[in-house]
């Protein structure tokens, strides 16, 4: 698979707000995907969770993560990227769940009352299908 640095054309892909899902893994050993927002952000992505998500039990526990980022255009080209969460804090002005909303649906995030989590995965490997596709 290949590794950072991504080239321009899958950067490009995963700066449009495509529909994703994130992989974590329980501490049993069980993988878990749930569809999420996320944000590149330079080489890392930003995702976030509401404070109650058990997948941030996971991820304090695996931090190991795998997240597909869908094309908006086709789901025949999409990209997975393999890293680690190596940052985890409190969202606590609800900034960054507001830039994710906002990117995705063009509006601050509704819902003010329950507390959020960002957490930013630094990319080890990836690998794209489609027009995202490399041959090796």
């Amino acid at each position: 698979m290949p590794k950072p640095p991504l080239p321009d054309d899958v950067r490009a892909l995963l700066a449009k707000p495509n529909p994703a899902v994130i992989a974590s893994v329980r501490s049993d050993g069980q993988p878990v995907t749930v569809a999420n927002w996320y944000l590149l952000q330079g080489d890392r992505i930003l995702v976030n969770m509401d404070e109650g998500r058990r997948r941030l039990e996971y991820l304090r526990d695996e931090p190991r993560v795998s997240l597909t980022a869908l094309d908006e255009a086709g789901w025949h080209t999409h990209v997975s990227v393999q890293g680690r969460v190596t940052e985890m804090q409190q969202d606590a002005d609800l900034v960054d769940i507001d830039r994710l909303s906002t990117h995705y649906t063009g509006h601050p995030y509704p819902e003010r009352t329950r507390k959020r989590v960002s957490a930013w995965i630094e990319i080890d490997s990836w690998h794209g299908w489609g027009a995202a596709g490399r041959s090796s």
